[in-house]
């Protein structure tokens, strides 16, 4: 299986970079964004294979940019988003997952969640192609 690509955003540096590093332990290239807009813009250039977003961000907040990839894929491919936020109440997971969120931790989380949830979405993702991804990975 060709090597999956992450992509992390949260505006907290010391959250990113500790779980940025135990993903990329796991054996994921990891892509990192510090706000919003900075997500969007890596969600467009590096496509990532999985997303996981943090909803409190400056310039984009994490709902607009679910929004905005739902709305307005910039790729074929299904890209899952795992939300992973402090905001904790059932309104805001209940919008998340409106908004077509594929999963969604509450912090302070377990990394070992966190890596469940990136395995659970490559899992998924062979089932997830569309039709053109299926005719492009015919011989």
């Amino acid at each position: 299986m060709p090597e999956i690509k992450v992509l992390m955003a949260d505006d907290e540096p010391d959250i990113l970079n500790i779980m940025a590093k135990k993903v990329k332990e796991a054996g994921y290239d990891v892509v990192t964004a510090r706000d919003g807009q900075d997500a969007w813009n890596k969600i467009c250039s590096e496509n990532p294979d999985v997303i996981i977003l943090d909803l409190t961000m400056p310039v984009f907040n994490g709902f607009y940019v679910l929004k905005k990839l739902r709305e307005t894929p910039p790729s074929k491919k299904w890209q899952p988003v795992i939300i992973v936020s402090a905001r904790s109440e059932l309104g805001d997971i209940q919008k998340g997952f409106t908004l077509e969120a594929d999963h969604y931790l509450t912090k302070p989380c377990n990394m070992d969640d966190v890596l469940k949830g990136i395995r659970l979405m490559v899992n998924l993702i062979p089932q997830r192609k569309s039709e053109a991804e299926l005719d492009q990975d015919k011989p």
